[in-house]
């Protein structure tokens, strides 16, 4: 294998492809990325055996072939290496790389070794627009569970129906869910548990412009373009019914500036518990009060003007999940919808659009 490469092409390409490389493995192989030289193109890829990614960059390729070279040390010297074009050349598994006037050697291992990526027949794929698929993601995935009890909860729950497209994602605390709208995109009723991290690296590697092509075998998942793949291991399971937690009945509503809103909050956690987070809202006709009591610590009050419809209502909150909330609604203003201090709360943008909707359960207050 022969190969010429500009350094910011391969700095990007393993760039891509560095985020799958598992820290700690007790195989060798999952260390490296797997190089393959063919066709004016190489093609970098690396797995932990969960989430494989592979990314095709432009080369002048004088040699066709393959290698598999340790990850982190190869990123190290693209990085390092001068604004001038990289020549690669591997004799067996040893590697060397030019650059400028200066000559590395890396020793890496059998391309035969490197696992093999997940059987998905794209025969029955869909098609979405990148940026339906960063909307979906992004406004979603931070509402995922980090903890190992309720592995189900690890994953964004994603419908796919004839005319729409929903992810939701909760850890029992807290909910988020987006539908978006779909024009005969093709794809299969279903619903699919997917996890995040492999959402994170669809929403890095495939730009906002063009599409993606989706297809799913019995356990993997699949998205590809001409230039880049993601194949992600599905958890397997029933979902939580999370409709069945969607308030339906609030019957008092708040409107208030989202950003104005976090300021608030943000100032109100500084002396709040460092075990609840806890922070008190009273909501009366106009007039939103902030109060927060840690004992041993102090207290911090604030009000803030609101358009407040209802009885007056006091209820709690864990700051950190409203600062959450708050970050990915897509308005300016955020409308909050109530029914009881012990109920879910509702978040949700002021224009309606998307259809996008958060849910916070409450702290019991101690007077």
């Amino acid at each position: 294998m022969k190969l010429s490469i500009t350094r910011d092409s391969l700095h990007a390409g393993l760039g891509a492809v560095a985020a799958t490389i598992p820290a700690k493995t007790t195989l060798p192989v999952l260390s490296n990325i797997l190089l393959e030289a063919k066709e004016g193109s190489l093609s970098l890829s690396g797995t932990d055996l969960d989430i494989s990614v592979s990314v095709k960059i432009d080369a002048e390729v004088e040699r066709e072939g393959s290698v598999t070279v340790p990850a982190r040390k190869f990123a190290e010297i693209a990085r390092e290496l001068p604004a001038a074009p990289v020549h690669i050349e591997v004799d067996g598994v040893e590697i060397r790389i030019e650059g400028g006037k200066s000559r590395f050697k890396l020793f890496g291992l059998a391309p035969e070794e490197f696992p093999s990526f997940p059987e998905v027949e794209f025969d029955d794929s869909w098609r979405m627009k990148a940026t339906d698929l960063h909307e979906l993601i992004s406004r979603v995935s931070f509402a995922v569970s980090t903890e190992e009890s309720r592995p189900i909860l690890n994953g964004v729950l994603w419908q796919l129906r004839p005319d729409s497209a929903t992810m939701v994602a909760t850890n029992g605390h807290r909910l988020a869910r987006l539908r978006i709208a779909l024009d005969g995109i093709g794809a299969p009723e279903t619903d699919l548990i997917v996890p995040p991290k492999a959402l994170q690296q669809v929403e890095r590697l495939f730009g906002a412009e063009g599409d993606v092509e989706v297809a799913r075998s019995r356990n993997h998942l699949g998205f590809r373009s001409p230039q880049r793949q993601v194949y992600t291991r599905l958890i397997e399971g029933p979902y939580p019914n999370y409709e069945q937690v969607i308030p339906s009945d609030s019957d008092k509503t708040a409107t208030a500036n989202r950003d104005n809103l976090a300021a608030a909050i943000r100032r109100m956690a500084v002396v709040a518990s460092d075990q609840t987070h806890r922070v008190r809202m009273a909501f009366s006709n106009g007039t939103l009060s902030f109060r927060v009591q840690t004992p041993d610590l102090g207290e911090a009050e604030e009000e803030m003007p609101v358009d407040y419809q209802g009885e007056d209502l006091e209820i709690g909150f864990n700051a950190n999940y409203l600062l959450e909330v708050l970050r990915y609604m897509p308005d300016e203003d955020v409308i909050l919808q109530f029914k009881a201090p012990e109920r879910a709360a509702t978040f949700l943008p002021a224009s309606g659009a998307p259809d996008y909707l958060c849910l916070v359960m409450p702290l019991r207050l101690l007077d």
